[in-house]
């Protein structure tokens, strides 16, 4: 059964025609992009670190890492679609989403991206790559989750508190 929530008059009627998104002013996808980036010119020019297993567990470990991230953001890229939505950050949102991996994480795009710099970084032996995983996510945190969760609630108002109630941020 989809749950998909559209504003009421608690939480405000989208604005006619101008209404903006939230004020997400960087890709998100560009923090991790430039992070595991980073990752790979130190382990080239800086001093490298390895991850400390056979490298054949390593690649088997990061390629199923990868997969499930992969998996989790084509999902919750599939409910955007099915709900007629932009994932977009800066782009308005119509209604929230509530079903598939938003049941369980209210940023599965981010999870699953995190996790896919992760396996990357366990795939390629480069613990660089992961090590920088979770400071990407510090940074879309504050870039992106705070602006996108203050817009959620002004937009959705009572809706949107219920669901931030029930689902976590990220895990």
């Amino acid at each position: 059964m989809a749950m998909v929530m559209n504003p009421t008059s608690e939480g405000g009627e989208p604005s006619a025609g101008g209404e903006r998104g939230a004020r997400v002013r960087f890709p998100p996808p560009l923090v991790f992009a430039l992070s595991t980036l980073t990752g790979v010119a130190l382990q080239h020019f800086a001093r490298g670190i390895h991850i400390p297993v056979a490298r054949s567990t390593s690649v088997a470990v990061g390629v199923a890492v990868l997969v499930l991230a992969i998996a989790l953001v084509a999902s919750a890229r599939v409910w955007f679609l099915r709900t007629g939505q932009s994932p977009v950050p800066w782009k308005p949102t119509p209604s929230l989403i509530a079903q598939g991996p938003y049941r369980f994480t209210r940023n599965p795009m981010y999870v699953g991206v995190t996790l896919i710099q992760v396996g990357l970084g366990v795939a390629l032996d480069n613990a660089w790559i992961s090590l920088l995983a979770p400071i990407s996510l510090v940074l879309v945190h504050r870039i992106a989750v705070v602006p996108e969760e203050a817009y959620l609630a002004d937009k959705f108002g009572a809706a949107y508190e219920t669901y931030r109630a029930r689902v976590r941020r990220y895990l």
